[in-house]
């Protein structure tokens, strides 16, 4: 069956006003965390380390108050598109957790637990001054129900999951500041969804939940307000796409 691939450079709240009621299986996304001036005002050496700073970007700015409630509509929004016992997955700094529960559960979200995703390689940052950051947070959230799609396949799953960050390869197109191995959101993709389910990244940045998606069979809505990010994320699909052609052609030749 033909995967659905759908991305849209626009406001993510524009864009999820328009989608159908319980028209969604899985959420699967990076928000911003507000942090923005809180890590400017205390890494003051961070943008000589990292020319693409988060801090700088300009994205994650808001005031707290301001980015609540951009988080209530967006919590409401998702709850109306997410099918019965849909999942959520929201990767979020451990600053905010206890926030983001609250703003969920709030729009009748079942909280089901809190992760973590250890960097293997992070950037060793100040590593003579303090411990060096490796880790995030993820929540997982239920909608309209407490337990869906879970593909543990008998296995016991923990909520602490190890990777590498995103590798140069998956960044040739041009990168994010918070972009996400493939490998990360693969784990997600495989355990929460079915093969044809629809995956939906309201904050796509470059394109990662895209891509993965597609190489596993799954459709892809995603959403991204910045046109450099859109650009990335357009192309890395392409790839995909050129990608799933070359080895049909190769298959035909075979037979």
């Amino acid at each position: 069956m033909e995967q659905h691939i759908k991305i849209y450079n626009n406001n993510c709240l524009d864009i999820l006003k328009g989608l159908e009621d319980e028209s969604v299986d899985l959420i699967l996304t990076d928000p911003p965390y507000n942090l923005g001036n809180f890590m400017r005002d205390r890494q003051t050496n961070l943008k000589k380390m990292r020319d693409n700073f988060f801090g700088d970007a300009g994205w994650d700015d808001m005031e707290f108050e301001e980015w609540t409630k951009s988080m209530h509509m967006f919590f409401e929004q998702a709850q109306r598109v997410l099918k019965k016992k849909g999942s959520m997955i929201m990767f979020m700094s451990l600053l905010r957790v206890e926030t983001m529960v609250k703003l969920a559960t709030e729009h009748k979200f079942y909280y089901k637990t809190t992760g973590v995703w250890h960097k293997k390689n992070p950037m060793p940052r100040n590593m003579n001054l303090h411990f060096i950051n490796s880790t995030e947070g993820w929540l997982y959230f239920v909608s309209k129900g407490r337990t869906g799609t879970y593909n543990n396949n008998g296995k016991a799953l923990h909520d602490f999951i190890e990777t590498s960050v995103a590798p140069a390869g998956e960044k040739k197109y041009g990168g994010h500041p918070t972009q996400k191995p493939e490998k990360l959101f693969e784990h997600f993709i495989q355990v929460l969804t079915n093969e044809n389910d629809v995956v939906l990244d309201p904050f796509m940045g470059s394109g990662t939940a895209g891509v993965v998606s597609k190489r596993n069979n799954r459709n892809f809505i995603g959403i991204e307000i910045d046109q450099n990010y859109y650009d990335v994320a357009k192309l890395r699909l392409d790839d995909v796409e050129k990608g799933y052609q070359l080895t049909s052609l190769f298959s035909r030749e075979l037979t």
